[in-house]
């Protein structure tokens, strides 16, 4: 098969992957607006009818049809590995949906207090080797969400060169929103004790995560439903519930807060140093995922993300370097899965 027809039928494969259906229309007008592929509606239609004949697309009706790995798909798996998370050479290419991570930055006074070192582990910063992988599994306009420190007289330079590597290879400034830690304080010599950063990156222009209001409601009008007083999310919800396509516009799921306010975890309660609130983890995985999607946690930690992606019914592969963390992280995420969904790779 030539390289457009593939791009075709995987392009199509990806973006409908977790549709209930999707039609004939609908997938010319994403090749053709979205895709921007010079083809003809003809080959389209092929492509859809091969992707039927590998046993990739379902025909559910005239000009209806559906991606036949989201059929009786009910279960997520989290895999663990203990392993370097800067060299991401055992995946694939445009093999991820979405990274979300918070690397070990070394950042000297930002990570004192007194004196006190808030940070027992292997810690580095950056290059641009670390973008270019990133940008190598991610899938075209999938989010990478880097969680990082607030500025200050410190970081502000390394911070900024970090954006700059990410753009040099190949992303996209999405947006930066806080996260205010609620009630927590701490003096780790930043001005500001309760907050760190959420920098949301995209590979190229972002991926359509965001619901069409304009297009859904008109969806809705067409087939004589009474939406008087319904919301846009309302609206959405009523076409997935009676089978009805759904339209997308590029961004996240829907508008980023002001901030993230999510107190973290209790002193007590935690299985690592810079571990984040599960609950701050599944509003971020909200917004740039769609379930049965596989999300990547290079320097995992407490695996955290794991279980929020588990809760969720996304996949998710955590990375962890040190053997005593990776152990800690197996059995906090072993005990808060189901056994079955739960692989490791040591």
């Amino acid at each position: 098969m030539s390289d457009k027809k593939e791009s075709i039928q995987m392009s199509l494969f990806d973006y409908f992957l977790d549709d209930k259906q999707f039609s004939l229309k609908e997938a010319t007008s994403y090749v053709k607006e979205e895709k921007k592929l010079d083809v003809n509606n003809a080959s389209i239609r092929a492509r859809i009818y091969e992707g039927i004949d590998r046993g990739i697309f379902k025909r559910l009706a005239r000009g209806v049809y559906q991606v036949v790995s989201q059929i009786g798909k009910d279960i997520s798996k989290c895999l663990l590995i203990n392993g370097d998370g800067r060299d991401l050479s055992f995946l694939k290419d445009s093999s991820i949906d979405g990274i979300v991570t918070d690397h070990p930055y070394a950042l000297g006074k930002s990570l004192k207090g007194g004196n006190r070192k808030f940070a027992d582990y292997e810690l580095f910063r950056y290059t641009e080797k670390d973008f270019k992988e990133k940008a190598r599994v991610l899938k075209e306009g999938a989010f990478d969400v880097e969680f990082l420190p607030e500025e200050n007289a410190d970081n502000f330079e390394y911070l900024y060169k970090v954006k700059k590597m990410a753009i040099a290879n190949g992303f996209q400034y999405y947006a930066k929103v806080s996260w205010i830690k609620g009630t927590f304080v701490s003096n780790t010599g930043r001005k500001q004790h309760n907050c760190e950063d959420v920098l949301f990156l995209t590979k190229g222009k972002p991926r359509a995560l965001k619901p069409n209001a304009k297009k859904n409601k008109q969806v809705a009008l067409d087939a004589k439903f009474d939406i008087k007083g319904l919301d846009a999310k309302q609206i959405f919800n009523l076409l997935v519930r009676n089978n009805l396509p759904v339209s997308y516009m590029t961004g996240t799921a829907g508008m980023l807060p002001k901030a993230f306010d999510v107190q973290p975890p209790a002193k007590k309660e935690r299985v690592h140093q810079a571990e984040k609130p599960v609950k701050l983890l599944k509003q971020i995985i909200k917004f740039i995922s769609k379930p049965y999607e596989t999300l990547l946690d290079q320097f995992a930690g407490s695996g955290n993300l794991g279980i929020a992606c588990s809760q969720l019914k996304r996949n998710s592969i955590m990375v962890e370097k040190d053997k005593a963390t990776f152990n800690v992280m197996k059995d906090h995420v072993s005990s808060l899965i189901e056994g079955s969904k739960v692989e490791q790779v040591i």
